[in-house]
């Protein structure tokens, strides 16, 4: 605490000695680690300051992504499968959901031989059975059950960069219900992703996503995706732009978002998700995994 007061000090004074401490001082009101203490401070330090809301400004900067950037992410995308396909090879009836988180883990932690992997913002998110209606659920210590299906998001991370996906997997018998769901949600990101290009809005993505929704008669309400690229606990969402109707961010080479597609009824769910970059001409996908349903019988 020390040493964030004494760097607090030498900010202000850094103010002072460029005369800015009668000027308008931009602060980011909604930050995560920007307290009342903080605030307090700065107020303190600056009287003759005037404060104005920020609103995320560094966050917006921070949606076209540098190709350094994009390399950590994509470094980041190869632990994220990795540590899927451990999922996949974890999870079956009888096993302690606790022990096959402490495996994907183990797996995202230690990375790849040429790149370690780094704490996520968020951790492996395993909802099962009934929990797959409801959204970021964790583990507990039961046991996966045969018959069931079990949602997992989680991301790989390199030096603060991440890269989230979410699958599917059930257990036992294939469910034809589930099946069928989950191609559905698969062509409606699927249109989503067609969408992704250089000029377009995060509107025309969402627009396209919804029509494959409405045709099959799935509602949901939520957004269906979000910024993404470096980030802390609690979150890996950058809290800019949305997928999601209405939403009318230009898309441009190097922004970078996660969509969603996850679909509750009640008791049950399924889901998938990809990490994207919009390129030149296009998009890319930073993940090559199935989407499909994954059945373990």
């Amino acid at each position: 605490m020390l040493d964030m007061e004494k760097n607090w000090i030498q900010n202000l004074l850094n103010l002072k000695d460029k005369k800015w401490d009668k000027s308008t001082v931009g602060l980011e009101m909604d930050s995560h680690y920007f307290t009342a203490y903080c605030y307090e401070t700065i107020k303190n330090g600056l009287p003759n300051a005037k404060f104005k809301d920020a609103e995320r400004l560094v966050n917006w900067v921070r949606v076209v992504k540098s190709d350094a950037e994009i390399k950590f992410m994509k470094a980041a995308a190869q632990i994220t499968q990795l540590g899927m396909k451990k999922a996949f090879d974890v999870i079956k009836p009888g096993v302690r959901q606790c022990d096959a988180v402490s495996e994907i883990y183990s797996t995202l932690i230690k990375g790849t031989p040429e790149f370690g992997g780094d704490y996520s913002s968020i951790v492996p998110m395993i909802p099962t059975g009934k929990g797959t209606s409801a959204s970021h659920l964790t583990w507990s210590e039961d046991k996966f059950v045969e018959g069931e299906a079990t949602i997992i998001e989680l991301s790989g991370v390199n030096k603060k960069y991440h890269c989230p996906m979410a699958r599917t997997v059930l257990l036992g018998k294939p469910d034809q219900k589930k099946i069928e769901t989950m191609k559905k949600t698969n062509e409606a990101l699927q249109a989503g992703i067609d969408q992704v290009k250089p000029g377009n809005t995060a509107d025309d993505v969402a627009q396209a996503f919804w029509k494959i929704l409405d045709k099959y008669g799935i509602e949901k309400t939520s957004r269906t995706g979000y910024s993404i690229g470096i980030g802390y606990p609690p979150d890996w969402g950058e809290h800019t732009l949305n997928i999601s109707k209405g939403d009318m961010t230009v898309l441009h080479p190097n922004v970078t978002f996660h969509m969603i597609a996850v679909m509750q009824f009640g008791n049950w769910g399924v889901e998938a998700s990809e990490a994207i970059r919009v390129t030149d001409k296009g998009s890319e996908l930073f993940c090559n995994f199935s989407k499909d349903l994954h059945i373990k019988g």
